[in-house]
């Protein structure tokens, strides 16, 4: 079986698993408690901690950990509209082509009375910094755009944007999930107050992820308890997880370029071949994109199905978010970067790692065209288009 979905998800590392083994072996601990067990699992949470830091260029008192990448940008988005709520602002800016965990807390903001723009991400999937200079206003509290788009892989202009923020006085989250582990980030240089990330998504484990946020930043903690967390963040560190993300993304940072530049050559061979079947077009710039990812649409076709007859075909793939694959409708994110419904409805999202090879990707393009017409010979909306008694939209 070929898996080519690591944007949804990616199998632990053996780094990972071992520093999972090893805490839950011998640092079983409460890091609260005062006696020998307590603080040898206090030594081992503040170097995950370092170890994080270090790979995102933040300080160790700047990382929080949480129990994964949404609860990280809840987190993020709360606390900048409660500190500029005290300030009279109440206007928030993000883009259309966000996370759930992102859109939906923005959606429960404007029902508390918060003002939302969504900048537009255009058909390359890319903002605009200048479309950001003009939405800016004075009661603007937070501005929070995906460092790297989970569907189509698109990796915004992060540092220019946050310059933009920095230089208003406005507090800029980015949603690094798909980003951290994959492409270099420096949060000091990239002007970034707040960042979230999650373990799973670069070979740790899951349930476990992280909020950078900047010194001075103030933070309102979701979850009120004990005194963990230096109070931001009640409940007793689950260390294991900790200990294991903190292995993955260390290492998953130590190979960035190597792996990068493997992948990426692999994502490209992708992209070609891919783009030789006739009514296909790739979704999003092909640059700036995030190393493994290939996102394409396919006229007169429905992604469920596609994704069905590859797994029959031992490949394992995605029509878009994982967290949004139970639903009918079409991808938010195709809509947002104007593709119409009927063609978004036909998306195939495939993320590869560094485990992928050159064979994988030999099979990818030898099923995906066979599948791609053998449901088109099915499809009475292809028979139309054949036709001519509708026009097609991917030319």
């Amino acid at each position: 079986m070929i898996y080519a979905d690591n944007a949804a998800t990616t199998p632990v590392s053996p780094a990972a698993r071992a520093a999972m083994i090893d805490a839950m072996d011998k640092l079983w601990g409460n890091p609260s408690s005062l006696y020998t067990f307590g603080q040898l699992a206090e030594e081992a949470l503040s170097d995950a901690r370092a170890r994080v830091a270090g790979c995102l260029g933040a300080e160790p008192g700047e990382i929080i950990f949480t129990s994964g990448g949404s609860e990280a940008d809840n987190q993020a988005l709360r606390s900048a509209v409660a500190f500029g709520a005290k300030k009279g602002k109440r206007h928030i800016i993000s883009t259309a082509f966000e996370h759930h965990a992102i859109l939906h807390t923005l959606d429960a903001l404007r029902t508390e009375g918060f003002e939302v723009t969504l900048l537009p991400v255009h058909s390359d999937g890319l903002v605009r910094p200048e479309e950001l200079q003009a939405a800016l206003r004075p009661d603007t509290a937070l501005v929070s755009v995906m460092f790297a788009n989970n569907e189509i892989g698109t990796i915004q202009p992060i540092a220019e944007l946050g310059r933009i923020c920095r230089d208003a006085g406005v507090l800029f989250h980015t949603d690094a999930v798909q980003a951290a582990g994959h492409i270099a980030i420096d949060v000091k240089t990239m002007n970034i107050d707040m960042l979230s990330l999650s373990g799973h998504k670069f070979h740790g484990p899951k349930g476990v992820g992280a909020l950078y946020v900047r010194r001075g930043v103030p933070v309102v903690p979701l979850i009120h308890g004990g005194a963990q967390e230096r109070r931001r963040r009640a409940g007793t560190e689950n260390l294991p997880a900790i200990a294991g993300m903190a292995a993955a993304l260390e290492e998953a940072c130590a190979h960035l370029e190597e792996n990068a530049a493997r992948v990426s050559a692999l994502r490209d061979r992708l992209i070609a071949g891919l783009s030789a079947i006739p009514h296909s077009a790739l979704n999003g710039a092909a640059q700036p994109r995030l190393p493994g990812n290939a996102n394409f649409c396919f006229e007169g076709i429905e992604g469920e199905s596609l994704l069905l007859m590859l797994d029959e075909a031992g490949i394992a793939a995605s029509s878009g978010s994982a967290c949004t694959s139970g639903s009918l409708d079409p991808s938010h994110v195709l809509l947002a970067i104007g593709r119409p419904h009927e063609v978004a409805h036909g998306s195939l999202r495939l993320s590869l790692s560094e485990a992928n090879t050159d064979e994988d990707v030999e099979h990818i393009l030898k099923e995906v065209p066979r599948v791609v017409d053998y449901l088109r010979a099915c499809s009475p909306v292809w028979d139309e288009l054949e036709k001519g008694e509708r026009d097609y939209v991917i030319l």
